[in-house]
């Protein structure tokens, strides 16, 4: 119960957040996307005033033993650039620069009810899911192939007796 009343006033704070700067309105997100035109330096001061709070608590929570609503912290196993990376980053900036979008404000525009937040969400949840379901039918894939490559002790091998 805790940790559910922790991330929902995390996400409130969040949503807040991201209203009260701006970033639920794509043509400031896009106007900060636009290095080369008009570019809009405001949410480079929202991005630096998150990272500057992240950066002060960090050690600080960090010190304790466990964090507050939960058992351990989340370890994360060391991963590597590979291209699944790559592309979904790739796809995650297109995505963004053409919808002036990321799913966080998105979710926070909702409120808004304007008619691309309306196909941008459905779309965006459409994604994730496709995602899912490739990525379900790859790993099935690999597992299938990786067990077709070795025979099984007890089945007979082609020519051998029985």
């Amino acid at each position: 119960m805790r940790s559910s009343l922790s991330a929902f006033l995390s996400g409130l704070l969040f949503a807040i957040g991201l209203g009260l700067s701006g970033m639920t309105d794509p043509a400031n997100v896009l106007g900060f996307l636009d290095i080369a035109g008009d570019w809009d330096f405001r949410l480079a001061f929202v991005m630096g005033g998150a990272i500057a709070v992240h950066a002060a608590l960090r050690p600080l929570i960090h010190k304790r033993a466990q964090p507050l609503f939960a058992a351990k912290f989340p370890s994360f196993p060391v991963s590597r650039v590979d291209p699944k990376l790559l592309t979904g980053a790739a796809l995650f900036g297109v995505g963004w620069g053409l919808g002036g979008y990321c799913p966080g404000p998105a979710l926070t525009a909702l409120s808004l009810r304007s008619p691309q937040v309306l196909v941008f969400v459905p779309a965006m949840f459409a994604g994730m899911y496709l995602a899912q379901v490739l990525q379900a039918r790859r790993d099935a894939n690999a597992r299938t192939s990786s067990l077709g490559a070795r025979p099984s002790p007890s089945t007979p091998s082609v020519g051998s007796a029985p």
